[in-house]
């Protein structure tokens, strides 16, 4: 993964400090450097590189401490100083277009050749087609053979309506007649792909020019290669000055590449990151956001950027409501426990899901993700043995009669054992749906007990107890709020439920992935 190694050699840097018994400037010192160190290795541009070493250390200096602060308050003072300045590093202060519903938002892609444009219109459009506008998608690349039937090929997969022209040549005028077209029908999001081309190819730069005057869009959008290093920057500083594109997707960061030379493009360019291509696959994109990313990449989580991922897998679900109204009422059947396994698998890799889930990451560290997609297939199969009957108890009936055990186990090619821990699973599970709809009806009396009596001293009470649990703690804030708002997602929880232990939750996603040597299927027979 592009950057991964970043994250984990500043992670290291932060930690290390973190084990010194007496905190000292020598030591702060020693941390910055090795992120520094870590940040040049990663392609950074070596001037924001020395910036941010400078805004760090003047942060944090010590001589300006008062001399009773405490070695904890110095380590926290540190970790939030080196937050708050990475997020800087890749935040241009700058906001993105929003596209609008009810009007047409017309959209051009530029970029260097192979960086990815044609799969990321494709995977973009599908992005909004999912949260409800009407999208569409346009071939203007002319100049590239086979571009038309990519696009062709990848829309008709994604099922987005797309035009284009094999007998055209003059891409601004297959371009003017594709958003012509698209506008009158009504369209929402018009995504027009073009040809790469290269800072030093003048001919094509000017026919970029005339695509953009001919469709006059309303967002142009860079698609830069994650792995292009330290030419980033001087590329899209070029094709700044051309086009003034107004937002930046990265692509290919699921590769090994440093990656760092992407945010010297944000700098360099003052545009805003709005989308990461984490894969080949159209389920392979995130959605961009400074604190977020910072966040994930030390290793704190993203759980904004898990949220929206479940709620673009579970949108539409049936199974999911159902398994939502259950939970509000202390229930979990085995169908429940599938339709959360189900919902997981479509999330992508489960080292996507992890790195998202804070504390979870380090459980999933070396479990491949085929290991792991296998496991929870091998769980399905399972399920799908399984009587109406049985799926919809509570799992007490097939501990009672082994006989039933044997039976899956024979009908879904696995072992005893692995249906055996599966249901060792789900009893864990239930446990905590049922513990999670008792801390909802404490929740309510507290709310209750806030109509009346002195709110003031009572609220404090009730905010210092949540700070207490972690809900502020960590650099990025508000964890324990947005937990809460993802058990709701995932229907691990009703709306306004309160919150499990965060160490049985975590330890509980590591048994489902096989991180805690779980219900994930030890046994290997058939």
């Amino acid at each position: 993964m592009v950057l991964s190694d970043l994250g984990r050699r500043i992670n290291a840097a932060v930690h290390n400090l973190n084990r010194e018994a007496n905190l000292d400037e020598k030591a702060f010192d020693a941390m910055v450097k090795e992120i520094c160190s870590a940040l040049l290795s990663a392609d950074v541009n070596v001037r924001l590189v020395k910036h941010l070493r400078r805004s760090i250390q003047s942060a944090v200096n010590f001589k300006d401490l008062p001399p009773n602060t405490s070695t904890n308050a110095k380590k926290r003072l540190i970790q939030q100083a080196v937050f708050n300045h990475l997020v800087q590093l890749v935040d241009p202060h700058a906001e993105p277009y929003k596209p609008k519903k009810g009007k047409s938002n017309v959209i051009m892609f530029v970029g260097l050749q192979g960086a990815g444009k044609t799969t990321t219109c494709t995977k973009l459009a599908r992005y909004y087609a999912q949260r409800g506008f009407k999208a569409c998608l346009v071939c203007a690349d002319t100049f590239r053979a086979g571009a038309y039937d990519q696009l062709k090929q990848n829309a008709t997969k994604a099922k987005i309506p797309y035009f284009g022209s094999l007998t055209q040549t003059d891409p601004a005028v297959v371009a003017a007649e594709g958003v012509a077209r698209f506008k009158k029908e009504k369209f929402e999001i018009i995504i027009v792909d073009t040809s790469g081309r290269h800072q030093q190819e003048a001919d094509l730069f000017e026919e970029m020019v005339q695509v953009q005057n001919a469709i006059k869009p309303d967002q142009t959008i860079m698609v830069l290669d994650g792995t292009i290093g330290q030419a980033a920057e001087s590329q899209s500083s070029a094709f700044k000055a051309t086009a003034d594109f107004g937002a930046i997707i990265i692509t290919k960061t699921d590769g090994g590449a440093a990656g760092g030379g992407a945010i010297s493009a944000v700098a360099a360019t003052h545009t805003p990151i709005i989308f990461l291509g984490t894969g080949e696959h159209m389920m392979d994109f995130e959605r961009f956001a400074p604190k977020p990313f910072i966040s994930k990449l030390l290793g704190y989580g993203d759980m904004t950027g898990l949220i929206d991922h479940i709620q673009s897998v579970t949108r539409d679900s049936a199974g999911m409501k159902e398994t939502q109204k259950h939970l509000a009422e202390g229930i979990f059947t085995i169908r429940d426990m599938k339709e959360q396994i189900s919902n997981i698998m479509k999330m992508g890799p489960l080292s996507k899901v992890a790195g998202m889930i804070p504390g979870l990451g380090g459980m999933m560290a070396g479990m491949s993700d085929e290991d792991g997609t296998e496991k929870l297939k091998r769980m399905i199969y399972i399920f799908d043995s399984m009587t109406i009957k049985e799926l919809d108890s509570d799992g007490k009936m097939l501990i009672s009669e082994p006989a039933r055990m044997v039976r899956i186990a024979c009908g879904s090619g696995t072992s005893v054992r692995e249906v055996e821990e599966l249901l060792t699973q789900h009893k864990v599970m239930s446990g905590l749906a049922k513990n999670m709809s008792g801390q909802k009806k404490n929740m309510q009396k507290a709310n209750a007990m806030l109509q009346g009596g002195n709110k003031q001293q009572q609220l404090a009470a009730l905010q210092k107890r949540m700070q207490s649990m972690g809900g502020r703690g960590a650099p990025g804030g508000g964890q324990m709020q947005q937990m809460q708002q993802l058990m709701s997602q995932m229907g691990m929880g009703g709306q306004g439920g309160g919150m499990p232990d965060m160490s049985t939750l975590m330890s509980q996603y590591g048994n489902m992935f096989g991180g805690g040597g779980g219900a994930a299927g030890r046994g290997r027979g058939r």
